[in-house]
């Protein structure tokens, strides 16, 4: 349900390349029982496609509060390193979206570049609204760079920046940036 809600539609192969590690009969069945559910929709894409479209119907995309609920509750375990699990870039980029708001609405546009774990995504305010990218800012007012724990335990406010520096986060830029990102329901971290 994640990654649909994340990524919109899908062939399974993206599905499953967004959940390491789920073996092809065990994703096959819950699409199945998603879709039996009422909650995924399977549609034949035309070529160049040409192969199956999952997406969330909109009683699926009613659980995104749902979702968002479990993503923020399970943010106090992100201090945790787990032996043999894998992060990836979209993950990095739906979490500031999801559970932040811009404390400081009327100020200027910003950008925060952020590299976790190799991967790369980017946090940029306007307008009084907050969006998230994968990839590389052209020209970013702060940069995070360290373990996926470390910047997103930080980002998310469950982890204070000496905390993240002794994992190894490094900052470079404007710090105060990180004032404009106000969990949701998480409280502080400067």
């Amino acid at each position: 349900m994640r990654e649909l809600l994340l990524k919109g539609a899908c062939r399974f192969t993206d599905v499953k390349n967004g959940l390491p590690g789920i073996a092809t009969n065990l994703l096959s069945s819950r699409l199945r029982d998603l879709e039996e559910a009422g909650l995924v929709s399977r549609e034949d894409a035309p070529p160049p496609i040409a192969t199956a479209l999952y997406d969330l119907t909109e009683d699926g995309r009613e659980l995104e509060p749902v979702l968002r609920a479990l993503g923020l509750w399970g943010l106090r375990l992100m201090d945790r390193d787990e032996p043999g699990e894998s992060f990836q870039a979209h993950w990095l980029a739906y979490a500031p979206l999801w559970f932040a708001t811009d404390a400081d609405p009327t100020a200027p546009p910003a950008v925060i570049q952020l590299v976790a774990s190799g991967e790369k995504a980017f946090i940029e305010f306007r307008d009084g609204g907050i969006s998230t990218r994968v990839g590389e800012a052209g020209e970013a007012d702060l940069v995070i760079d360290g373990p996926h724990r470390a910047v997103l335990g930080l980002l998310m406010g469950g982890m204070s920046a000496k905390d993240a520096r002794e994992l190894g986060l490094r900052m470079s830029g404007r710090r105060e940036l990180l004032r404009r990102l106000m969990p949701e329901g998480v409280h502080a971290r400067v």
